[in-house]
């Protein structure tokens, strides 16, 4: 399952990521204001079951990215946000773009339908971060970066990725230092019956926290949305110090 990208923005360029066929945006070097940046993926799960929480979802999304834009760490940001289900594949939401090109209200509303590809969202979140961070190291940009994986179960729609997969494109950022440090987090919300499922795949790929969050009450998920923003700005601090933030909380 290929990316289903937007049409090309004025100030981006598109990037493939290496060994797939699926492909990002990022915003150009020469458009950039920073010499060191923190990437930050939130990837949401639009799924026929989360249908109950689609507008909650959004919410939370919203929110996450305005409180990011009051951070004190706002212009050493850049965000890329992707939504997947089976009707859509793994949409592209928009690349990586600075704080102050994005507009959080300018976020449609979501269309659940489908079953779930989490296994290729979460290849193409991680394997984005990956090899756009490789290319602002490769420009003396300091760069780390943190991920968010929300979704309500486990995968059973991908056609591309697997955990293997995703736990070689986590490797490559010690083996080969392509970012200096990258935080994943998947979270599940009001995925009880999922737990374990999402647990065995935090683990096989090598993602770093599996964060259970029991209902999608609103909220649960304004509680989401703080996480989200005290997290990146955690990680956005340590960017500089060769590792990873030690302050993200393992529970909302």
């Amino acid at each position: 399952m290929e990316a289903i990208m937007p049409r090309l923005e004025e100030g981006m360029e598109q990037h493939r990521i290496g060994g797939s066929n699926f492909t990002f945006q990022g915003t150009r070097i020469d458009r950039l204001g920073a010499t060191e940046y923190t990437l930050v993926t939130i990837a949401i799960d639009v799924t026929g079951s989360t249908s109950n929480f689609a507008d909650e979802l959004r919410e939370a999304l919203i929110a996450a990215v305005r409180s990011c834009k009051k951070s004190p760490r706002a212009d050493y940001l850049m965000i890329r946000v992707i939504l997947f289900s089976s009707s859509i594949g793994v949409r592209e939401i928009h690349g990586f773009k600075e704080l102050a090109d994005i507009d959080p209200n300018a976020y449609a509303a979501f269309k659940p339908d489908g079953f779930t590809p989490l296994y290729d969202a979460a290849y193409s979140g991680i394997g984005a971060m990956v090899d756009y961070g490789a290319h602002l190291m490769e420009n003396d940009y300091l760069t780390n970066g943190i991920i968010f994986i929300i979704t309500d179960g486990g995968d059973n729609d991908s056609k591309t990725a697997s955990p293997a997969m995703i736990r070689q494109k986590l490797e490559e950022v010690k083996l080969e230092e392509k970012l200096e440090s990258l935080v994943s987090i998947l979270i599940g919300v009001n995925a009880r019956q999922a737990k374990s499922l999402l647990e065995d795949f935090q683990r096989e790929a090598g993602i770093g926290k599996y964060i259970d969050l029991e209902d999608a009450s609103e909220g649960s998920l304004a509680k989401l949305a703080e996480f989200v923003s005290r997290s990146v700005s955690s990680q956005s601090q340590a960017v500089g110090t060769g590792g990873p933030s030690q302050n993200i909380s393992a529970v909302i």
